[in-house]
Parts: C-alpha cells; sequence; structure tokens
C-alpha cells in the first residue's frame, strides 16, 4: 500500500488525526495504574502524585492560544507532527528519570507534545472530513480521551504486573512514533502562511478571545475535565487503598474510561439527528452529579459487592458525561467570529480543558488530605457538573448561530402555471464543506 497516495477512503485521514490524539492521550493515561509504583520507586507523596497527574496538561493550560498561532502559520499539518514528536521525546526522558522532579519536567515536555496535536486536531479533521461524516469523525475525536484512557490503563495495568513503570514509558514512546509516521504519510502537505501573515493572524486570534462563545464553551469543559480526569486518573488508588490487588483496579479504571469513549462515539448520531445542545449538556452534567454522590458519599466497603456497586456508579458516571466533549468540540470548530480563527478557538478551549486537568488532582488531593479519605470527592464533582449545566443554558444553536444538522438532501416541486403542464422540481444539496 502507498501512503503516500490518495487514499481511497474518505475517512482515512480524519481517522489517521483520531490516532495521533489517541496517542497523545496516552502520555496523559499511562501514569494512573502507574502512581503506586512510581510512588514506591521514587519515593512520592500524595499531593505530588496529583500535581503529577495534573502538570502533563500544564502546557496546555499555558500555550492553547500559542499553539493555534502556531498552527495558523506553520500549517497545522506540521503543528501535529511537531506534537507527537515532542511527545516522544518527554516520554522517551521520562522513563530514564530518576527523581520526582525530573518525571514532573519530562511529562511537562510530553504535555506540550499533546496539546500541539490536540489543538490541531479538529482542525484537520473539519478540512479533510466529508461533510456528511463531520459529526461522527468529530465524535471518534473526541472519543479519543476515553479510548486512551481504556487502552492506556489496561494496558499499563498488564504490563506493570510483568515489568516496571519505565518499560511502560518505552512503549508509549513507540506508538507515537508509529504513530508520527503514518500521519506523516497519511495527511497531505499543506501550505504554511509564513511571517509576513504574523500580524494578521495575531487580528484573527485577538478577535476570538474578544468573543465570549468560545469562552463560555471552553469553561464548560473545563467543568468536565477538572472533575472527570480527576475521578478517573485517582481511581486506581481508590481501587488499591479498597483491597483490590493485581490488575484489577487500572483494567477497572480502563472500562470507565472506554465507557466515555464509547458514550462519545454514541453522541455522533445524536447530533447528526439534530438534538439540540442543551438537551445533550445539561442531562449530562446533572446525571454526573447524582452518580458521583452515590459513588464516593456512600461508604461501600462495608456492604456486600460494595465493590461491584460502586463500580457500577463510577462507570454510569463516566458513560453520563460523554456527550459533553462530543457536543462542546462539535460546536468549537463552527465557534469563530467573523474576523476570527477556528485553530484559535479550538486552542482557548484547550486551554481551559487542561486548566482543569491541572487544577482538578490537586484539589482532589487537597480535599482527601483534609478530610482523611475519599469521601469528600462528590463536593468537587458537584459544584463543577452544576456549574457546567448553569454555562450550558447559553449554549443553543440560536444564540450561537450554528447548525449542527447537515441540510437535507432531496427534491420539492415549485408552484408554475399549469398551463405549462409541467411541474419542476427544486433540489437541496448538502453544506458545502468549509476547509
Amino acid at each position: 500500500m502507498n501512503l503516500t497516495a490518495p487514499s481511497r477512503s474518505p475517512d482515512a485521514r480524519w481517522i489517521v488525526v483520531v490516532l495521533a490524539a489517541v496517542c497523545a492521550g496516552l502520555h496523559i493515561w499511562d501514569l494512573p495504574a502507574a502512581i503506586p509504583s512510581v510512588k514506591h520507586d521514587l519515593a512520592m507523596t500524595l499531593v505530588q502524585a496529583g500535581a503529577l497527574l495534573g502538570v502533563v496538561q500544564l502546557a496546555g493550560m499555558l500555550g492553547g492560544l500559542a499553539v493555534s498561532l502556531l498552527a495558523e502559520l506553520a500549517g497545522e499539518r506540521r503543528c501535529l507532527l511537531a506534537g507527537l514528536a515532542m511527545a516522544s521525546l518527554g516520554s522517551a526522558v521520562g522513563a530514564a528519570a530518576p527523581s520526582v522532579t525530573a518525571l514532573m519536567v519530562s511529562r511537562a515536555v510530553e504535555g506540550a507534545g499533546s496539546i500541539m496535536v490536540m489543538v490541531t486536531g479538529p482542525g484537520l479533521i473539519r478540512r479533510h472530513a466529508v461533510q456528511s461524516r463531520i459529526n461522527t469523525a468529530i465524535g471518534y475525536w473526541s472519543a479519543s480521551t476515553g479510548i486512551a484512557a481504556f487502552a492506556g490503563l489496561a494496558g499499563s495495568a498488564m504490563i506493570l504486573q510483568v515489568a516496571s513503570w519505565r518499560l511502560l514509558w518505552w512503549v508509549v514512546t513507540a506508538l507515537t512514533l508509529a504513530s508520527l509516521r503514518l500521519a506523516a504519510a497519511v495527511l497531505p502537505a499543506g501550505q504554511s502562511r509564513g511571517a509576513s501573515s504574523a500580524a494578521a493572524t495575531v487580528r484573527r486570534i485577538g478577535a476570538t478571545i474578544r468573543s465570549p462563545r468560545p469562552w463560555i464553551a471552553g469553561l464548560a469543559f473545563a467543568c468536565l475535565t477538572i472533575q472527570w480526569m480527576t475521578v478517573v486518573g485517582f481511581l486506581p488508588t481508590i481501587y488499591a487503598q479498597n483491597g483490590l490487588r493485581g490488575i484489577w483496579p487500572g483494567v477497572l479504571t480502563a472500562v470507565v474510561g472506554g465507557l466515555g469513549a464509547a458514550g462519545s462515539i454514541g453522541t455522533g448520531p445524536l447530533l447528526q439527528r439534530g438534538v439540540p445542545v442543551r438537551a445533550l449538556l445539561i442531562p449530562a452534567f446533572a446525571a454526573m452529579a447524582v452518580t458521583s454522590v452515590l459513588t464516593f458519599a456512600v461508604n461501600w466497603t462495608m456492604l456486600p459487592a460494595g465493590t461491584i456497586l460502586q463500580f457500577v456508579c463510577v462507570a454510569t458516571y463516566s458513560l453520563s458525561g460523554a456527550a459533553i466533549p462530543a457536543t462542546l468540540f462539535r460546536i468549537g470548530v463552527d465557534l469563530a467570529p467573523p474576523a476570527g480563527s477556528a485553530p484559535a478557538v479550538i486552542g482557548l478551549m484547550q486551554q481551559l480543558f487542561n486548566a482543569g486537568g491541572v487544577a482538578g488532582p490537586a484539589i482532589a488531593a487537597w480535599l482527601v488530605t483534609l478530610t482523611g479519605g475519599w469521601q469528600s470527592m462528590w463536593w468537587m464533582t458537584c459544584t463543577f457538573a452544576g456549574l457546567g449545566g448553569l454555562l450550558s443554558l447559553y449554549l443553543s444553536e440560536r444564540r450561537l448561530r450554528i447548525t449542527l444538522a447537515p441540510r437535507q438532501t432531496g427534491c420539492r416541486p415549485i408552484r408554475v402555471g399549469r398551463q405549462l403542464g409541467i411541474s419542476p422540481r427544486v433540489c437541496d444539496v448538502g453544506s458545502p464543506s468549509r476547509a
């Protein structure tokens, strides 16, 4: 197969972009199941573990808009490839890290590479997916975090049974390098704008960040990540403290992450059918609040089969929130103002997304240390679920001036004089794909 030739499948290019996002996500989800091993090997505290979970997203919290500028000037394809290379480098350095500090620095580098992939991905999908497949493609893109969580947690749980966490880092490095090679072969080279257009690009980014719509969508996104990534990130530790041993903490957590991916993929057809944005977001945040209370407020260790029941609750929690990233990513590609920048919208949303990922584990570790147990986690999850629901009230298609469902194709008769004896028909075609 000649990968440099145009692909016969119209879906091949966006599928490659999704695979790149999954590999970028592995640099986040290789850690949770490995925390007990890393704590033992590097004498790490629980608060340091929370910081280590969040530091991989620090670059995304600080540099999302900067990456969008780079994507505008150098091209989204080049930015994505550079991000995969940087994530691979950070992971390789982390595999040899002699201390917690060195590991944190290496994971910050991984985070910088990951954010370059995540900011450029939706734009590449918008360009390469046919119009009728946009909602499906974005559904898979938004599921990339859940897919990475499932693969990272399940794979790491198995690898850690027979090898150290350092080998796990090398495996993630190799997978990311393979994704880099595939993306370089399949994605066509794009045109870079060059330094001469830097001023115009900065003006477009400025117009974007002055618009309230990307901020509201990004803050709603942060309300999801600050709780979901914290819960899933600490779940192997919670299970281990509850007495589960072997691969089970990682495997059960992987299933929880995988359900999030399945739910995001399943949201695509709902968007395709025109289900309103608020009808997806508000019930999802509400369900997350309820199921998080059931997960953490109840002392399941005192009940028969309590671990199984708690798993059902947290699995429902993950599945409930799965509609949120799919919906927000889908509206995000259309939220740029007329004089704005689509990559800047995604960059801003990713910046807020990652801010939640950085803050969440630190808040949770502080709460657990303060209260002496995981039962206080629902204070945080319910607070941000409620805030996310309130922000979602603003996100209606009419207010955002967007249409999610593609126009239906078909023909309709038009009235003409009966004396002509003919009945011509006007046919609609789908909305053209925007670059």
